[in-house]
């Protein structure tokens, strides 16, 4: 038979310089913390084991697939691109000033609703009055 060349096969091997491991693992479980979501929940989302999960979430220096990061980014709802990008250079430039919302931003909106539905309330409580006088017998 002649020689072939084939595709090398990808091997899991040891960390590359300029990988960071430990970036990928921050932005993984503050997104699964933030989501409220497992490693068997992950897992199932992502068709990832769950003990790749586990070695990804300790930020062990294994390396896996590009395609087992971007599913895992999918299921989180992420690019897939998105720990690619962790791992390589830190969080995506449009990642970095996004932040959550503070409790006092949530509480200020939430105040906002409800003064705006205090209003419709009142709005409509006028209206109410105004359709139950139009509709009483007048009287003579």
């Amino acid at each position: 038979m002649a020689d072939r060349k084939t595709a090398p096969v990808y091997r899991t091997r040891g960390p590359v310089d300029g990988e960071d491991w430990a970036a990928v693992a921050m932005a993984l479980n503050e997104r699964m913390a933030r989501r409220r979501i497992g490693q068997q929940d992950l897992a199932r989302l992502s068709g990832v084991s769950v003990s790749t999960l586990r070695e990804l979430q300790h930020g062990a220096g294994r390396r896996v697939q590009n395609k087992t990061l971007a599913s895992i980014a999918r299921a989180l709802e992420w690019p897939d691109d998105h720990l690619i990008q962790v791992l390589l250079s830190g969080p995506p430039l449009e990642d970095r000033g996004a932040t959550e919302p503070t409790g006092r931003e949530i509480l200020t909106a939430l105040a906002r609703v409800e003064d705006r539905l205090t209003e419709i309330v009142t709005r409509l409580a006028v209206v109410e009055q105004a359709v139950t006088r139009s509709d009483e017998p007048a009287s003579s």
